[in-house]
């Protein structure tokens, strides 16, 4: 049973990328004038609600509205997971980020795995999720991964989540970042939703793999009492030590944006940052109850 598991895991990476390309090439084929219909009917698609892009009320109604009037090169700049450190180094210290191990590469042909250690991450810096965490180098299909390296180079990621278009402005490369984990040998990332320069709240997800649940804080560390996506885990999830030395440096980040989501990782005490984005979820994740939702969209401002 474990051999058919594993066959089964090591299939995903590939049928992932399948349904990436399947969908990059359904979104190409929309015309900008269209965008708008296509984004109303995609929301109504994933939300079950009607939307009115002309008239948005809620958060996740706002942000397919930032989708398509502030998509603006500063965010794709902040959204580029090469780029952006170059501005958080300027921005809180280049000690906050993750050792780089090399890049930037626009072709994984250019990688010299043997010179790779045993463990890092690579990662794509024009989109979410094009990640490959490698724990044990020995293990890795090298001719496998360097396939779905070059494909991912060739997709736009704006054309396969909902138009998320500042991501069609950042040139592709790949770049590969030492591993990270904890003591206890995890992970856990703290995302900030921050609106108008101040962060408001921070969730913290468990059981991704497994049992997804998320709990989402206030900046006083107290369990909200709504859901973004998920439930809430069955078990209270810890306050960091340095806590108010978090909050400090996503002040330091959201500064002169209306809407942005800043991820920090917090390793055995050590800060570190994650990224920056600008449409959470592609804005298909639904609030309950439901006027949180439009509690959340009143935080952000919009210049119609």
């Amino acid at each position: 049973m474990n051999k058919v598991i594993q066959k089964i895991k090591n299939k995903m990476p590939l049928l992932k990328l399948q349904k990436d390309k399947y969908e990059n090439k359904k979104g190409s084929k929309i015309k900008p004038e269209n965008y708008q219909s296509y984004l109303e009917n995609w929301y109504q698609k994933y939300t079950g609600e009607k939307m009115d892009l002309n008239n948005p009320i809620n958060y996740t109604q706002k942000i397919q509205w930032l989708k398509l009037h502030e998509s603006t090169q500063e965010k794709a700049d902040l959204a580029d997971k090469y780029k952006v450190r170059e501005w958080v180094k300027n921005k809180i210290g280049s000690e906050y980020l993750i050792p780089l191990i090399g890049g930037p590469y626009y072709s994984a042909d250019e990688i010299d795995f043997e010179k790779l250690p045993n463990r890092f991450v690579i990662k794509a810096n024009h989109g979410c999720g094009w990640n490959i965490c490698v724990k044990d180098k020995k293990k890795l299909n090298i001719k496998i991964t360097k396939y779905i390296l070059n494909e991912w180079l060739k997709l736009d990621f704006s054309k396969n989540s909902g138009l998320e278009l500042h991501y069609s402005m950042i040139k592709p490369c790949l770049i590969i970042e030492q591993y990270m984990e904890n003591m206890s040998g995890d992970l856990t990332d703290y995302k900030f939703l921050c609106f108008n320069g101040k962060p408001y709240y921070c969730w913290v997800d468990v059981g991704r793999y497994k049992n997804h649940r998320r709990n989402i804080y206030n900046l006083n560390w107290e369990l909200q009492d709504w859901i973004l996506g998920y439930e809430n885990s069955d078990t209270e999830i810890p306050k960091p030590e340095n806590f108010s030395k978090m909050i400090e440096i996503v002040e330091k980040l959201c500064q002169g944006f209306n809407h942005v989501r800043v991820d920090l990782y917090n390793i055995d005490g050590k800060i570190y940052f994650g990224e920056m984005t600008f449409t959470s979820g592609s804005g298909r994740k639904m609030i309950y109850p439901k006027e949180m939702n439009v509690e959340l969209g009143n935080l952000i401002d919009i210049k119609k």
